[in-house]
Order: structure tokens, then C-alpha cells, then sequence
């Protein structure tokens, strides 16, 4: 498992500003936070780092929700996307899991959530207890890693959600499209519901 060149990128990524204040137009921005309010197909969010940020939602727009599930549900060849953290002991432990349509790319690159994580697409090919937690084998691009899951780590699953559902207090990721007037517009929204936050 290569893991180095990720944490010098992920660094890097780190001491930037935030991805909604210096992506260029037309790149993909990922934003995180609280909706403090919905007008229409325009989604008003509080982000994570302070600003308030809108964001124009198109008429086809995808509203996902989470469910949760567990270690137990993970089954071999299920693709699956980890956000992880390298631990001292030079392994990826996984914070949170979630699962993939087929259509997503198998990677493992840098990135956003925390100073360091790691964000990795890939199916899955075996699992063994290991002490602390339960070591997931998988594989992307033909490449195998392995990631540790224990307690901590939150699973979950997308399932249909609704504009309705957008609501403010609600907590929200959102992979928005930036106009080279600043403006943000995005076609999906992953929204919490029933206490599901979405942890990617």
C-alpha cells in the first residue's frame, strides 16, 4: 500500500483554502455543512468552515438519505468508498464507509474531510479480525489495500430522499459545480435524515 505520496498531497491539500473559495470555474467543489434555508431550487448552506454559501439546484436534482449498516453487511465484491486516516501503525483506518453505485471510479487519492484522509473506491475482497478492528482486503484498478474497520467507523448506505427533505438544520454534502461568476449549482444533495449524518 502506497501511502506516503498521499499524506505529502494531502498536506498540501490541507494549508489550502477552502475547496468552495479556490476551485476554478467549472471544477467540482465539495461542500459540507447545515442548510439554513430552501426558496424555491436554491439551497442556502452554512459550511463547515463559516461562510454561508447558495447553491443553485437544478430541476432533475438527486436528493439522497442514509441508512446505517453494519461490518456484518459487507460482503465481498460490494463496491464501497473509505474515507481513512493513516494510524501509527502505518495502516489506513477507515472513519467512515459508504457504499457505491458502479458508475463511481475506483481511486485512492487525497482527501477533503480531514488534514490527511485518504478517500478510497474499491471493491472489496475479503475481511479478517484483526486486533482493534476488522481489516477490509479490497481492490481498485487491479491494485490491492487493505483498510481497518472498528467501532468507530460509521457505515452507511445511499437510499432515495426527496426535495422535501431538504430542511433547515439539516446537515448536507454537496458536490456543487462552480460558474466563472462564482456562482454554485449542483444536481445531487445527500441530506441527513432520521440522525444519519452523511460522514463522507
Amino acid at each position: 500500500m502506497q501511502t506516503k505520496p498521499f499524506l505529502i498531497a494531502a498536506m498540501l491539500v490541507a494549508l489550502a483554502m477552502p475547496a468552495f473559495a479556490q476551485a476554478p470555474a467549472g471544477a467540482p467543489t465539495t461542500i459540507r455543512g447545515k442548510i439554513t434555508k430552501v426558496v424555491g431550487q436554491v439551497l442556502t448552506v452554512k459550511t463547515r468552515e463559516g461562510p454561508t454559501v447558495t447553491i443553485a439546484l437544478a430541476p432533475t436534482t438527486t436528493v439522497r438519505v442514509l441508512t446505517r449498516k453494519k461490518l456484518s453487511d459487507i460482503k465481498n465484491g460490494d463496491y464501497l468508498a473509505s474515507t481513512s486516516m493513516p494510524g501509527k501503525d502505518g495502516k489506513l483506518h477507515a472513519i467512515e464507509v459508504h457504499y457505491l453505485p458502479p458508475a463511481a471510479p475506483e481511486l485512492q487519492t487525497p482527501y477533503d474531510l480531514q488534514p490527511n484522509s485518504v478517500m478510497t473506491n474499491a471493491h472489496v475482497t475479503g475481511t479478517a479480525k484483526v486486533t482493534g478492528g476488522t481489516t477490509l482486503s479490497l481492490t481498485y484498478k487491479g491494485t490491492p489495500t487493505a483498510i481497518i474497520v472498528d467501532k468507530k467507523t460509521v457505515i452507511v448506505a445511499p437510499a432515495d430522499g426527496a426535495m422535501t427533505d431538504l430542511k433547515a438544520g439539516k446537515a448536507v454534502f454537496v458536490r456543487a459545480t462552480k460558474g466563472a461568476d462564482g456562482s454554485l449549482a449542483s444536481n445531487s444533495v445527500t441530506v441527513e435524515k432520521n440522525g444519519v449524518k452523511p460522514p463522507m
